[in-house]
């Protein structure tokens, strides 16, 4: 059964840091290309950060560039999400996700499997 669990999401206040997790179970995550999206509340599911099976490299929205980074852990089969610098219009549900592609372009439509999210929000 192909399972993805996140944690890690919670309240912080700006300039804080999160570090989100999100546990494979079911599948070997390193088949995948994984990616984490966020939606925040009236607004639709946008792509946060990817990588591509092919040559690991790695896709951020202009909006978290040099303040999240994605990893990956294949020995624990697990995917990570690393905020810093945290600002309120980062506040949403974040989803982890893999894709059954070589290389992504970090669009919603290419992933088939989905976490059941993790709330973050950034507030005083």
């Amino acid at each position: 059964q192909v399972q993805l669990v996140e944690s890690g999401g919670g309240l912080v206040q700006p300039g804080g840091s999160l570090r989100l997790s999100c546990a494979a179970s079911g599948f070997t995550l390193d088949d995948y290309a994984t990616g984490w999206f966020r939606q925040a509340p009236g607004k639709e599911r946008e792509g946060v950060s990817c990588i591509s099976r092919s040559d690991g490299s790695t896709y951020y929205a202009d909006s978290v560039k040099g303040r999240f980074t994605i990893s990956t852990d294949n020995a624990e089969n697990t995917m990570f999400l690393e905020m810093n610098s945290l600002k309120p219009e980062d506040t949403g549900v974040y989803y982890c996700a893999v894709a059954p592609v070589i290389q992504t372009m970090c669009a919603r439509w290419e992933y088939d499997y989905w976490g059941q999210g993790t709330q973050v929000t950034v507030s005083s």
